[in-house]
């Protein structure tokens, strides 16, 4: 049977008999209504039917699987009874935390990511430990079957994710020696975009009278939209923000965020900071709302802040400018938030934030809307700053030709004549008055590349390509450079020594610290610079200027069974009984100074990870 997936969704996640803990969590990272495969695919899935899911990525099939085969999960049973195969690390990853961000309230839960360049041991305790979901890439998913520390005896269901991807990178043969391995009575749900000759066998031969699913989604986006998008990196998401609000000529904004407590917070952050902008979320009254939308026509409102149920339906003259401050779930979601501007043949913009771990779903957009989108510069220093001087220029001519100055004229030529203070003084310490102790102009900070800057699209889709799978990975396992280190060495120029209370005895390894770093602070691992690990602590060497606001937020971050807890290191100790200087695939971790410059601005927004942030006990 075949069914075509609706984009017209009427019904509710309380609708699809989820777990109760399952829809808890949906709550808290925003989800409201399901996208159409989601709706379509999770009723099946619930009743234990095989699926074949045709789905482009961004259409929000990961949550399609995740959720009602986790509530098909008995927790008591510790053996494996959930497996999916992605074709590269990065998509294991991805996957991985969002199984573990969908139970984050099902007590006792466990997910494993496998892939090529991750360290064997620590998957190794983990399965013994007890593993309720496996994520990985073919190759070390049969590795780790071959050497018996995966065992698929009570496996009960099998996701083939980006089948057709794949198939491509070569994948095809080793996903079905992993089906010959699974038990016969496993369900099988397979997701692809494309619909090959190959793929179409496997299913012939491997699944069971499947429920065929494809998703016909509305991908037209307005001629009269520009589309932009800012790689997120070196600047906190907020300050880039307010630079944009600045530089930007807007009438009227919306900007999306994913979750309700997030409109309340930026909306309150963007009042701070001088803008009238307002939280629009679905927990609002319907007669507050239609008093938030009166506001923004009459021009009383410039921004709103809204999730995606929030502002559906809105159609406003005065928005210019969509903002997508965090990354839609799906493409259409995107469809429709920048839908909200360029109507009736109005010209309008529409800017979205893309981190480097989210650069799938930037292609994904693409490919949806066969568009290509822009990549934008944050405007400089220097344009805010004139921008700031010629907007104080025009309030003083809009206050000279507009207003009543009698009474303040006689206040300052009677100032001027008791204390014999020029005008332009008097002038001057009352526009500081108004200022107060924020500053005025952004200062100049010492010369950094921002990455964003000087750099083509060309150049960050090289920068941050897809991982493609870990056979490569395999064979640089098995032949790691030597290592070069020189233990007692200073960090190079522009990096700086941190100390993190993890070592030897806690059983770590390099990788462990690079993945967990570059996950949370959105630096990429070939800027992360020398690991050392002593018995009890370890240093790592990152790029100057982490924000004090990132150093906290990796201070919590848990490898090994530990907090990192990082503080700069006072002073570099001998590291004599130290195993440093090498990285999680075998290579020094020294490279080139030019390199270093470059890492300076890679530090990113603050991410919850829940991966990183909660160990398994």
């Amino acid at each position: 049977m075949s069914t075509a997936a609706s984009t017209d969704v009427s019904i509710t996640f309380d609708d699809l008999h989820l777990h109760k803990s399952l829809l808890k969590a949906l709550t808290e990272v925003g989800y409201e209504t399901p996208s159409p495969i989601q709706a379509q695919t999770i009723p099946f899935l619930l009743d234990g039917r095989d699926i074949i899911g045709q789905a482009q990525t961004g259409t929000g099939k990961t949550a399609a699987f995740a959720l009602p085969l986790i509530s098909n999960i008995d927790i008591k049973q510790k053996d494996p009874q959930l497996l999916v195969l992605a074709p590269t690390r990065e998509l294991a990853i991805q996957v991985a935390e969002a199984f573990q961000k969908y139970a984050s309230h099902m007590k006792g839960f466990h997910v494993l990511p496998v892939y090529g360049g991750s360290d064997y041991s620590g998957q190794i305790r983990a399965l013994k430990r007890g593993v309720h979901v496996i994520v990985g890439t073919p190759g070390r998913v049969m590795d780790h079957i071959r050497k018996g520390t995966l065992k698929l005896e009570n496996l009960n269901a099998l996701v083939l994710d980006e089948a057709d991807e794949m198939l491509r990178m070569g994948f095809i043969d080793d996903v079905e020696w992993v089906l010959e391995k699974a038990p016969d009575d496993r369900q099988i749900a397979l997701f692809s975009a494309t619909m090959p000759q190959q793929i179409r066998r496997i299913a012939t031969k491997y699944l069971n009278n499947p429920e065929q699913i494809t998703v016909k989604v509305k991908t037209t986006t307005a001629e009269t939209i520009r589309q932009r998008f800012w790689p997120v990196s070196g600047v906190h998401k907020l300050d880039a923000l307010t630079r944009i609000l600045e530089a930007e000529e807007f009438d009227a904004m919306i900007i999306f965020v994913r979750t309700k407590n997030s409109t309340v917070e930026l909306a309150e952050k963007l009042e701070a900071r001088g803008y009238a902008a307002t939280a629009l979320n679905g927990d609002i009254a319907q007669n507050q709302r239609e008093r938030t939308i009166k506001q923004l026509k009459a021009g009383k409102l410039d921004i709103l802040v809204a999730t995606d149920v929030a502002a559906r339906g809105l159609d406003v003259d005065r928005i210019s400018h969509v903002v997508n401050y965090d990354v839609p779930h799906d493409t259409e979601s995107y469809v429709h938030r920048i839908g909200r501007t360029g109507r009736a043949g109005r010209e309008g913009d529409a800017i979205l934030f893309v981190a480097p771990r989210e650069k799938r779903m930037l292609n994904a957009i693409e490919r949806a809307t066969n568009k290509k989108i822009e990549m934008m510069e944050l405007p400089s220093t220097q344009i805010i700053n004139d921008k700031r001087i010629d907007k104080f220029k025009q309030s003083i001519t809009d206050t000279l030709a507009n207003e009543d100055l009698g009474m303040f004229s006689q206040l300052i030529e009677q100032y001027q004549q008791e204390h014999n203070i020029p005008a332009i003084e008097i002038a001057a310490a009352l526009a500081k008055q108004l200022q107060g102790d924020s500053d005025f102009l952004l200062s100049n900070k010492p010369k950094r590349k921002d990455q964003s800057r000087n750099k083509s699209r060309e150049d960050w889709d090289k920068d941050s390509g897809r991982d493609r799978g870990d056979r490569s990975q395999r064979t640089r396992e098995q032949s790691p450079r030597k290592d070069r280190r020189d233990n007692t060495s200073k960090p190079e120029q522009g990096m700086e020594r941190f100390r993190i209370e993890v070592g030897h005895q806690h059983q770590v390894k390099p990788g462990n610290i690079v993945g967990a770093i570059a996950n949370e602070a959105e630096i990429d691992s070939k800027y992360i610079g020398r690991i050392d690990i002593h018995d009890d602590y370890s240093t790592v060497d990152l790029p100057e200027g982490m924000p004090k606001e990132l150093l906290y937020s990796l201070k919590k971050v848990w490898v090994a069974g530990k907090q990192l807890k990082i503080s700069r290191d006072s002073g570099s100790k001998s590291s004599v009984s130290g195993k440093g200087g090498q990285r999680r695939d075998g290579n020094s971790t020294k490279s080139r100074p030019a390199d270093r410059a470059k890492a300076r601005n890679k530090v990113g927004p603050i991410r919850k990870l829940s991966l990183t942030r909660n160990p398994r006990k």
